[in-house]
């Protein structure tokens, strides 16, 4: 039986993929203004659910929580840029290295063990990346090292969470990225606004309002279970971004990227298995 913290992460990837629908019908819109609106209404969500249950808004850590803060928005920033620029199911394939980052942090932040065998499988997953985004022309080069540094700064913000997962409420956490996002991408876009039209403004909340959702599920199951069990199952999205890359945007790849696919889906499923047969090493 699937523990909650690899339920709420199920549920959490699948809202993040039609979320990634949203931004990237939002072309006309720049990525740090699609953030600045996300954080917004994260915001003031937020606030209004921890003053319901009469949590302090400012938490205990007040510095592990700015880092978490600060590394995700970097982080989502440039994953929203890569969203829009490039395919869906491409954009999202290279955010699955996540894991790997945030398994190689944890070792460091958070004294946590990955096993021989799952370094072999997130290899294998890898190497399905690596083999995606060599079949896939419409990826440049600075492009993927963009998908990638997004990757890079979500592993950090994953071990933040876990760092502090016994001192903070969810909705602490949860609030400390719009507190971070907001003045760094409202400096940003008041330079280089871009006024929304018609029904960009309520893709725009939707946005807001799914990810916001979706970032209580991912809170939740990081508090609950090691990082390198769960995160993981974020390269569940990639099913959710071909279907929808497919049915909306039109998008298809070749059979090598494909099997590029496969690849992924086969190392993520192996640490998936080894990680509730072997539970104890840890």
């Amino acid at each position: 039986m699937l523990t909650k913290g690899v339920q709420y992460m199920v549920l959490a990837t699948f809202i993040f993929g039609v979320m990634n629908v949203f931004v990237k019908l939002l072309p006309g819109i720049p990525a740090v203004e699609i953030v600045f609106f996300r954080s917004l209404i994260s915001l003031a969500l937020s606030y209004f659910m921890l003053r319901r249950q009469n949590v302090s808004v400012w938490g205990k850590r007040k510095a592990w929580l700015f880092l978490r803060g600060l590394s995700g928005a970097i982080a989502l920033v440039l994953y929203f840029y890569t969203l829009q620029v490039i395919p869906l199911a491409t954009a999202v394939t290279i955010w699955f290295i996540v894991p790997i980052f945030a398994s190689i942090i944890g070792i460091f932040l958070n004294k946590e063990r990955v096993h021989f065998w799952q370094w072999v499988f997130y290899l294998i997953a890898f190497g399905g990346v690596v083999m995606v985004e060599g079949f896939d022309p419409r990826v440049t080069p600075g492009l993927m090292l963009i998908g990638i540094a997004a990757a890079l700064f979500a592993g950090f913000a994953y071990n933040f969470i876990r760092k502090i997962n016994t001192t903070e409420h969810p909705l602490v956490i949860i609030f400390y990225f719009p507190l971070v996002t907001l003045p760094l991408t409202g400096a940003w876009s008041a330079f280089n606004w871009v006024m929304p039209e018609g029904t960009e403004w309520l893709l725009l909340l939707m946005v807001g309002l799914l990810t916001q959702v979706a970032q209580f599920f991912l809170t939740k199951s990081y508090q609950l279970e090691e990082v390198s069990k769960v995160s993981s199952l974020t390269y569940l999205g990639i099913i959710y971004a071909l279907i929808f890359g497919w049915l909306i945007f039109d998008e298809t790849f070749n059979m090598k990227t494909y099997g590029g696919m496969a690849v992924v889906l086969l190392g993520v499923v192996l640490s998936i298995w080894y990680k509730h047969k072997y539970p104890a090493e840890k």
